[in-house]
């Protein structure tokens, strides 16, 4: 007989379908499996039949084929376990065919019969619709995570046994729903404030400026100066993510898998990734034999926080600057090539010099002057072009380690960088750009007016200060967020002047 069961898979962000039959006929006992699989899918011929006998069932003692189509798509992964077995029971009768394929089918299986969760379930679930599909099938500990869009009908099973029966029409269960706006509200919460913080007004202030205009940072300073504590708590000064840009950051970490052993089915705070600097440029922006989402992609819509960053190796840094400037990394491999997302904000924090006390007035330094400027070298200029604010972040004193009076908090900063990102989307509705950092030259020039003062004061800067060409724009973009901070039209004497401040660590004074 022969039977046809559905299922799905992903390539990249996207879900496809996948047509699977089972044909069971005269012959020595034997099952195969066409239509490209990878090992994973060649191994589920033994986990299903063992799976099939240990529920109860008859295992046919035929020849079985399974065709997995289309067939010029490589097929990879369990997650078609369930779909197989249920395939060559509905082959042999013991399961109703026709009910079987109003559903897609998905979950691996063990020897026992019981039903595994997998990874990638969003993906497909938001492109069901697509295929002209709403029944979904699956195992139980992805029920939350598949319920998150409520078009679809999702039912969470436990054992091939159950499963069966539930086609069968002797276990009847409920479409698994979720309140997703209640799960949003209730996961949009952050462990860390800005008013933990003590001291580091200057450094604050840099943050909240970066956070209101979406501009890259820089911190340089000592150990222990509470780099890394800034950092941590940026994402907390952010306007919330909406809910599209959630599933947009969930469908990837559904991908990765990381949803799993996450009581949270859904990325409802902004993300923040602090990759180790022993990272290679595959896991950073995403590769492999088989494609996956690197860390850059895991901080779409957040942070990549990029620790010791002269400690990187050369070429990862440098493969950062194409997605910076587009917001998405493409992956190309011999058998296909994949688009990700990665639309985020580069925060990264080094020491002034290899020994870290270059600068220090209470801790000599031990550095030569050739020690610190190669140190410093390693981050690259078009790299550093692409940093919009650098500043120093000293030492903190013992004053303000001891002090009892708590900083402002983030809920406060927030605030300010709503209104001023509010203005921003204002001015720029008819362009294809949301934030200050984003604009080109043509965008500087209309929407970034200055007066004869502040001209002379930038010509005054970039003489008298020796900084490079690439600082001038930049220069412009931070005094624009300064003054949508302070709630100004035009930019004026005082923001020209904060944001200068910001860029006394331009590469020509390293």
């Amino acid at each position: 007989m022969l039977s046809k069961t559905y299922s799905a898979a992903i390539n990249g962000l996207s879900a496809y379908l996948i047509e699977i039959e089972a044909d069971i006929a005269q012959g020595l006992p034997a099952i195969s499996i066409v239509g490209l699989p990878d090992t994973a899918v060649k191994e589920s011929k033994d986990r299903v039949r063992a799976a099939i006998k240990n529920s109860g069932f008859h295992y046919p003692s035929g020849r079985i084929t399974i065709n997995l189509a289309p067939g010029g798509i490589k097929k990879e992964g369990p997650a078609f376990d369930l779909a197989i077995a249920l395939g060559i029971l509905a082959a042999q009768g013991e399961t109703n065919p026709k009910k079987l394929q109003e559903y897609i089918v998905l979950g691996e299986l063990n020897l026992n019969g019981e039903i595994k969760p997998i990874k990638g379930i969003l993906p497909i679930v938001i492109d069901m619709l697509k295929m002209n599909r709403q029944k979904l099938i699956l195992p139980a500990a992805n029920a939350n995570e598949a319920a998150i869009i409520d078009q679809i009908e999702v039912y969470p099973l436990n054992t091939l046994s159950e499963t069966v029966h539930f086609l069968n029409g002797n276990f009847p269960i409920e479409s698994h729903k979720l309140d997703i706006n209640k799960i949003f509200r209730q996961n949009c919460q952050y462990d860390v404030d800005f008013a933990d913080v003590r001291g580091q007004e200057t450094a604050k202030r840099a943050l909240e400026i970066a956070a209101a205009g979406q501009h890259n940072l820089l911190m340089i300073g000592p150990p222990g100066s509470g780099k890394t504590m800034l950092a941590k708590r940026l994402p907390t000064i952010i306007p919330d993510l909406t809910l599209q840009e959630a599933l947009e950051t969930t469908k990837i970490y559904s991908t990765m898998g990381l949803l799993l052993n996450n009581n949270k089915p859904l990325v409802a705070t902004r993300p923040f990734r602090a990759p180790h600097h022993s990272i290679s440029d595959a896991g950073l922006i995403g590769g492999s034999t088989n494609p996956k989402p690197g860390e850059i992609s895991l901080a779409h819509n957040g942070i990549l926080f990029l620790d010791e960053l002269p400690e990187f190796h050369r070429n990862v840094l440098e493969v950062l600057r194409q997605p910076i400037e587009d917001g998405y990394i493409t992956v190309s491999r011999v058998a296909k090539s994949i688009t990700y997302p990665a639309r985020f904000m580069v925060v990264s924090a080094m020491n002034p010099c290899p020994c870290g006390y270059f600068g220090d007035p209470h801790k000599q330094c031990h550095c030569s002057a050739q020690q610190i400027h190669r140190y410093r070298a390693k981050v690259s200029g078009p790299l550093l072009d692409r940093i919009d604010i650098h500043i120093e972040v000293p030492a903190v004193q013992y004053k303000h380690l001891t002090s009892l009076q708590t900083g402002e908090n983030s809920e406060s900063i927030k605030k300010r960088t709503i209104e001023a990102q509010t203005r921003q989307k204002k001015r720029f509705a008819k362009e294809k750009i949301c934030f200050n950092s984003q604009m080109n030259t043509r965008q500087i020039k209309k929407y970034c007016f200055l007066n004869k003062e502040c001209q002379e004061l930038l010509k005054t800067a970039i003489e008298e200060l020796r900084f490079s060409g690439r600082a001038y724009h930049k220069i412009i973009k931070l005094a624009r967020t300064i003054a949508d901070l302070a709630e100004k039209e035009d930019i004026e004497k005082e923001h020209l002047l904060e944001a200068i401040q910001y860029r006394n660590l331009d590469q020509e004074t390293l």
